[in-house]
């Protein structure tokens, strides 16, 4: 049985993914919105990291707080478009390790081709965040996660903003596992395998190229 999906409905997370699908919006503004609601979406998605006691020394006496238990996090984005929300995640988990899956769409088949994967090579005592702005036809963060499974990470949550029905139901189905969260549940993907309504292709907005 999948994981329920996280859908965001912060009244902060859906005011910027509004901005973010304007066509108008350019793309250092773009860029912007994407790390301001990553950090927002890291937020929820950390909620469940496990926590410890800790003696502290305050400046009048001393008290038991609480911090972070283990090796913590690793994020791994998804290239080239997760890169945009890789600066989000850092910013909330400083201390977080970074690894990078490359991946391209056949514009043919609509498939995922694999052109890179390096990832921590303590991941297995780490939990994992995916992240890709986009869940589309749900190809790439499939065979991403499957691979992320063969080095044996402790957990593995799937980060993304945009998500359409198909590529959720493709990504449980594959990872039923797998915890997701996204900003927006979209209503579907066109002949062309885009997001619909969507914000476009994410990669090309962010980096300003076509």
């Amino acid at each position: 049985m999948p994981n329920k999906p996280f859908i965001a409905d912060h009244p902060l997370i859906q005011h910027k993914v509004t901005l973010l699908r304007d066509k108008r919006t350019s793309s250092k503004q773009f860029r912007e919105l994407i790390q301001e609601i990553t950090e927002l979406m890291v937020y929820e998605a950390t909620r469940d990291l496990p926590i410890c006691d800790v003696e502290v020394e305050t400046p009048l006496t001393k008290t038991v707080g609480r911090k972070i238990a283990g090796r913590k996090l690793a994020f791994v984005p998804i290239l080239r478009a997760g890169l945009g929300m890789v600066d989000g995640a850092v910013e909330l988990v400083p201390s977080a390790r970074v690894g990078h899956i490359g991946l391209y769409r056949d514009e043919k088949t609509l498939k995922p081709v694999e052109y890179y994967c390096k990832l921590p090579g303590d991941i297995h005592e780490r939990e994992v965040i995916v992240l890709d702005p986009m869940l589309a036809t749900g190809g790439s963060a499939v065979d991403a996660i499957g691979q992320i499974k063969k080095r044996g990470p402790k957990n593995i949550k799937f980060m993304c903003i945009i998500a359409a029905p198909e590529g959720l139901k493709a990504l449980q189905e594959a990872h039923p596992d797998v915890q997701i969260y996204c900003a927006s549940l979209d209503e579907c993907l066109n002949e062309h395998g885009y997001i619909v309504p969507g914000l476009g292709d994410a990669g090309d907005r962010i980096f300003g190229t076509k």
